[in-house]
């Protein structure tokens, strides 16, 4: 709390027109704290899926509707994941805290185009045999370490509601969560050698690079962050 104070009168508060406005009072932040935020998000991540699943039925998605729908999903997968990232380090660096409220809704998208991207490689390029689905998982490293992605994103996306939270406890539920970097780091990977069979790299770059920003920011954050004693190590 501000305060002023004259010669021989008691401390007072200062005025509230004179106290420094709060952070969230910036336009962007009541922007995103407008009822209307989240659903638009909503309805904005929705879109592709709508997109597909439109163009799977008007036969809109080009000469190869399969891989037109196993690779799309498989890139919004890695946007989403670069946007669920980006929260944090754009919240610190703007002061934009409000965006903590949709990276709930971000990362479960991002989970949901990755089991949209597993299943129509398992239907449209397996036809739901499990047998050869699990022989080719074994079988061919790309997809190996994709489902092991997916397979990281499930507890990821089972555990990010407040009971989770509660359930778990904070720290490891905080501990539980850094799967994340794995995930991002497999799903790279991933999408790398699904390129490298056709020689283009272009997009595997641009990812990459974005990533490589995302978690070297995390982790400059994490070896620059002020060291904190143990309350318990300390003389009494």
């Amino acid at each position: 709390m501000a305060l002023t104070s004259q010669p021989g009168a008691p401390l007072k508060a200062a005025p509230a027109s004179r106290r420094p406005a709060p952070r969230l009072a910036s336009p962007v932040n009541r922007a995103l704290l407008h009822p209307a935020a989240k659903p638009l998000l909503f309805i904005a991540a929705l879109g592709p899926f709508a997109g597909y699943f439109y163009g799977a039925f008007a036969d809109t998605l080009g000469p190869n509707p399969a891989e037109a729908l196993i690779h799309g999903s498989g890139d919004w997968t890695l946007r989403l994941l670069c946007l669920t990232l980006l929260v944090s380090p754009l919240r610190q660096l703007s002061g934009w805290h409000a965006l903590a409220r949709l990276r709930r809704m971000l990362g479960l998208f991002t989970c949901g185009y990755g089991v949209l991207h597993f299943l129509s490689y398992a239907w449209l390029d397996k036809g739901f045999v499990l047998a050869d689905i699990v022989k080719d998982v074994a079988k061919r490293p790309f997809i190996l370490v994709g489902t092991a992605a997916l397979l990281l994103m499930l507890p990821l996306a089972a555990t990010s509601f407040n009971r989770a939270i509660k359930a778990l406890g904070a720290a490891r539920w905080q501990a539980l969560h850094r799967l994340v970097y794995a995930v991002a780091l497999l799903g790279l990977l991933h999408f790398f050698w699904m390129r490298a069979a056709k020689h283009h790299y272009t997009d595997w770059t641009v990812y990459a690079a974005i990533l490589a920003v995302l978690l070297g920011w995390r982790l400059w954050r994490r070896l620059h962050a002020p060291r904190r004693l143990d309350p318990l190590a300390q003389p009494r």
